[in-house]
């Protein structure tokens, strides 16, 4: 759905979503989205679902959306696809009128608006999907979404990946919650995106991933290790080198090589056999423990802990210094020869330059 930015509501990028569907596996159970707009997230998921071969009688969908026209026509997409899908029965606030109280659902996607002002109401004081962390500010969303999120994942093992705006990392007024979730081990990974990812917006953006199951086990075929304790940063904003030709925003995308080598990072890292205290590579990704993350005071963003090489120390500044030099006599040598060259041309058709 196309949104307005004072909303703080974005159109969701095909390549956004591939990447949350590849890392999370969303291929059976249910899958549920808050804000599901008009059905993007499901209908990808379904596709992404058939290209394995998979069949998408096996998931169920679960949303809502605020927006009466954009409810209908969600409602619309998914019958015309053959989805299975349970919007409520009607349009409406995930927060002020949670339509699906009380469910826990296998996988949870999102694109929430990004920053929402005006989302607080005093009913909401109390609320039960704060209790265990605090309330929200009611200045900002953002925090509010992702324990609206975590509300509704199943206590065992239920996975999420959603976006949210880069400010959620540090944001100060939302500390004591961030750390709770933190301490909760509830995060499992944090991805920085490419900036200009969005077609209607520039604004950075970040995918979560939570987990409610860290311990490890037998998971779509592959076997996990223990990972409690630990939290994975992988920072994706150097790959830009897939520019977008004719959007107004949108400038570059992750092909699908892209996605599958950071879906690989992030599943390598949870397989047994990974040594998680050593698993980095520098610029691009770091398994943290969570004693260095509460010695960064609950800080998510990645750059406090991703290393970061400093090219510059590898420069020979003599030998660059000589060939400077070496360049610059040569640049002068040849405009030196382009004015006498000049000057010739001037005599030889009877014009002296002095």
């Amino acid at each position: 759905v196309n949104a307005t930015k004072e909303e703080g509501e974005f159109y969701t990028p095909h390549d956004a979503v591939q990447l949350i569907a590849a890392m999370i596996e969303p291929f059976d159970g249910t899958l549920y989205d808050p804000c599901c707009g008009s059905g993007g997230m499901f209908i990808q998921s379904a596709d992404l679902v058939r290209a394995k071969q998979g069949d998408i009688r096996r998931i169920n969908v679960y949303g809502q959306e605020k927006e009466p026209a954009t409810y209908r026509l969600a409602k619309m997409n998914l019958a015309l696809r053959g989805i299975s899908h349970d919007l409520g029965g009607m349009s409406d606030s995930s927060f002020t009128h949670d339509l699906h109280k009380g469910l826990y659902f296998d996988y949870i996607m999102a694109n929430p608006p990004f920053n929402l002002k005006n989302w607080w109401e005093t009913a909401l004081a109390h609320d039960p999907r704060w209790t265990d962390y605090g309330t929200p500010p009611a200045s900002n969303a953002n925090y509010a979404w992702v324990l609206h999120i975590l509300y509704h994942l199943k206590p065992l093992d239920g996975v999420a990946g959603f976006l949210l705006s880069n400010g959620a990392l540090g944001d100060s007024d939302a500390l004591a919650i961030r750390q709770k979730l933190i301490e909760n081990d509830k995060i499992e990974a944090i991805i920085i995106l490419p900036r200009d990812l969005f077609i209607t917006t520039d604004i950075s953006v970040t995918l979560w991933i939570l987990n409610q199951n860290k311990r490890g086990g037998a998971y779509h075929g592959r076997t996990l290790r223990d990972r409690r304790g630990e939290l994975l940063f992988l920072d994706l904003r150097t790959w830009r080198e897939n520019p977008v030709k004719g959007e107004q925003k949108k400038k570059v995308m992750l092909d699908s090589t892209q996605i599958a080598r950071a879906a690989a990072i992030y599943h390598t890292w949870q397989e047994s056999g990974t040594d998680g205290a050593n698993y980095a590579e520098p610029e691009l990704y770091r398994s943290v423990g969570t004693q260095e993350i509460a010695a960064h005071g609950y800080s998510l963003i990645p750059s406090n802990y991703i290393t970061f090489v400093d090219h510059d120390l590898a420069i020979d500044y003599d030998a660059e210094m000589q060939r400077i030099q070496r360049d610059m006599k040569a640049l002068l040598a040849r405009e030196k020869r382009s004015q006498q060259e000049l000057i010739e041309a001037f005599e030889g058709i009877g014009y002296g330059v002095e």
